[in-house]
């Protein structure tokens, strides 16, 4: 069968929809890629048609061409898929993921500036060389042709550069006839593409830091919090959090278009009660601060407030989601991936003891935390004490 080639144009703006990839998992046809048979019992062959392989390489190029798109000399349009959005079919973890990426190709595109380098425009083609199948499963292999072209800073310099890529995705079928990209990587070891995302957590940070769920039971063990002289200001938080909850601080940018605004919102509502930057590099979450030109992935990111929270120990994990108190912040995994997809801030406790929330993307003021636990049934808990 001949490969599927896909090419997308990056320039000032990208247009490719990730949401036309909601495509039957189950499709077959006699002229679908391989299939592998389930181990065991009898054989069940499966294939996915060609209408799947074009939605599975159009995910890819969209990924890939969000990457380039990072580092040309212009405004970012649009990201590949925000959190909270059912209709695309990233797993929660893998956008924020792809979030960082894209962070950390924004900070290399800085870099080749102050160096005399940019780009103008790019061109991605991406084709699928091979898809298998097994057990609701599908492992996709892709070749990323990507070429850029120089802008002329100093005058000198030729006119394009280009690569060669491969790339191996991982796909899983889902209710209701779609299936989730839940990862992606590169095939070759070697010199790193110019548009490959640095990862330096797992090679720079060691063990990452881990979250212990809280339990969501009625009524929960007491926890008071105590003020204490010198410590944070809690009221101080919570009163940021209900000033700007609705109307947003012109100080700070917002990222609701940009994988959410939620932990960028309870880190300002933090920093507003007494917590101090941490400085050092963008991308390790050992570090926390904002200026006015960037921010670490740790202000902004879920997994990365709660990594730098629980390293830095100005927060622990609390048993209960009953326990929080003024300023302790609440996180959810909707989906129980592994990775946190929503961050908010206590602002009120009843005398009863029910915590009261607040925070951005959907902006929420004082909602209870049964509330919350009612409409998200299926969610993970973590609550941490500030």
């Amino acid at each position: 069968m001949e490969p599927t080639r896909f090419r997308t144009a990056v320039g000032a703006a990208l247009t490719l929809a990730v949401s036309a990839v909601l495509l039957p998992a189950s499709a077959a046809s006699a002229a679908g890629h391989e299939a592998a048979a389930p181990t065991g019992g009898a054989t069940e062959a499966r294939t996915v048609n060609s209408v799947t392989v074009d939605a599975f390489g159009r995910i890819a190029d969209a990924v890939l061409t969000d990457r380039t798109a990072a580092l040309l000399d212009a405004k970012p349009t649009r990201r590949i898929a925000p959190l909270g959005n059912k209709q695309t079919r990233l797993t929660a973890g893998l956008a924020r993921s792809e979030k960082s990426a894209l962070s950390s190709l924004r900070s290399r595109k800085a870099r080749l500036a102050a160096l005399g380098e940019a780009y103008t425009s790019a061109d991605t083609r991406t084709t699928v060389d091979k898809v298998r199948v097994k057990d609701g499963r599908a492992t996709v292999q892709v070749t990323e042709t990507t070429t850029l072209r120089y802008k002329k800073v100093r005058g000198d310099e030729p006119a394009t550069t280009g690569f060669q890529a491969h790339h191996e995705l991982s796909f899983a079928a889902r209710p209701g006839g779609t299936w989730e990209l839940t990862g992606m990587k590169a095939k070759e070891d070697g010199l790193t593409a110019v548009n490959a995302p640095t990862t330096t957590v797992a090679t720079t940070a060691g063990v990452l830091p881990k979250a212990t769920p809280a339990s969501t039971s009625w009524p929960a063990p007491a926890k008071p919090k105590r003020q204490l002289p010198d410590g944070y200001n809690y009221k101080a938080m919570a009163a940021y959090a209900e000033k700007y909850w609705r109307n947003y601080n012109p100080a700070y940018r917002k990222f609701n278009d940009a994988g959410g605004d939620c932990t960028n919102f309870i880190s300002q509502a933090l920093k507003a009660g007494g917590w101090k930057h941490d400085s050092g590099m963008y991308d390790d979450y050992r570090n926390w601060w904002y200026d006015a030109r960037y921010q670490t992935n740790s202000w902004v990111g879920a997994d990365d407030w709660s990594w730098f929270a629980l390293h830095s120990k100005r927060a622990t994990n609390l048993a209960n989601v009953y326990q929080m108190g003024l300023g302790d912040i609440l996180q959810l995994d909707f989906d129980r991936n592994g990775s946190k997809d929503h961050s908010m801030i206590t602002t009120y406790r009843s005398w009863s003891g029910v915590p009261y929330l607040t925070y951005h993307q959907t902006n929420t003021y004082r909602k209870s935390v049964a509330s919350i636990i009612a409409t998200n049934p299926r969610a993970l808990y973590y609550a941490y004490r500030t």
